[in-house]
């Protein structure tokens, strides 16, 4: 009787201490998920171009400072705001100002803008003419589904004489809705991925394009000599780093957003890019 109460009481006692150990590996693994305080690795999404290319010249100036920078890159607009609210990525950098809050308010992310890093001016581009003053009436021009991207493409349009918006209204926040003025009585194709707008001008389609400069330079194209008209140079569409709110003031963050404003980082922009993609350090 005696041994068999003590083989019971030893078991008992093995499953209590396996069902701790099993206890600390989840918080272990919660832990190495969530880094903590001393984590030195950053694990980043970012577009091929110009991001990742940036983020990969970032990566020595990180290891300076005592972390390794993970670089995952996307083609779309959507996963790497997914992948950041899942926790799989510390941080995202591919969407501009706008872009970011529409997401926030639309999906209820927690997310910061952590630092602007750089514009890509949005520029117009044809197979047909070389101008915007040579398009015809009733012109085809293709856009991007994205709609945080109307506005700023309207704006520009409306800037060079094509469009007249409603008065009153929002700029960065204009629709298609919002054209009072269409001389040309251009006709607006806007169900375009953005990454496959490249490809909409290569094939001839419509009479002009509008393409984000991150997919123009993924595809060879040069926005400043291959387009006929680019947006200004003053676009509040800066492409910012976010992270979760949680995170704002992490250390890697910080220098991650230190290096990325730096002076070796800004100037590789300018002269990678020959002014296509403008710096900013805010």
């Amino acid at each position: 009787m005696k041994k068999w109460l003590l083989a019971l009481l030893t078991a008992l006692a093995v499953f209590a201490l396996a069902a701790c150990g099993g206890s600390d590996d989840k918080k272990d693994e919660k832990a190495g998920k969530d880094g903590g305080k001393d984590d030195k690795e950053i694990v980043i999404g970012a577009s091929n171009v110009p991001h990742a290319v940036i983020l990969e010249e970032a990566k020595p100036l990180l290891e300076k400072k005592g972390y390794d920078l993970k670089i995952e890159t996307f083609q779309d607009y959507v996963l790497p705001n997914k992948s950041l609210e899942e926790g799989d990525l510390d941080a995202n950098y591919f969407q501009h100002i706008p872009y970011l809050e529409g997401q926030k308010k639309e999906n209820g992310y927690d997310f910061v803008n952590a630092g602007g890093v750089h514009i890509e001016p949005i520029g117009v581009y044809s197979k047909k003419y070389k101008s915007l003053n040579d398009l015809p009436k009733g012109a085809k021009i293709l856009m991007s589904s994205s709609v945080a991207d109307h506005g700023r493409i309207l704006t520009m349009l409306e800037k060079e004489g094509l469009i007249k918006l409603k008065e009153g209204v929002k700029k960065e926040e204009s629709t298609l809705d919002d054209i009072e003025e269409n001389k040309k009585g251009l006709k607006f194709e806007y169900n375009y991925e953005p990454a496959l707008l490249p490809q909409a001008y290569n094939n001839g389609e419509g009479d002009a394009v509008l393409i984000n400069s991150n997919y123009a330079i993924d595809n060879g194209l040069n926005p400043l000599k291959d387009s006929i008209a680019i947006e200004d140079k003053e676009s509040p569409y800066v492409n910012v780093v976010a992270v979760r709110k949680e995170d704002e003031n992490s250390e890697k963050i910080k220098a991650l957003i230190e290096v990325l404003h730096s002076k070796e980082i800004q100037d590789f922009i300018l002269k990678e890019w020959n002014g296509a993609i403008v710096p900013v350090n805010k």
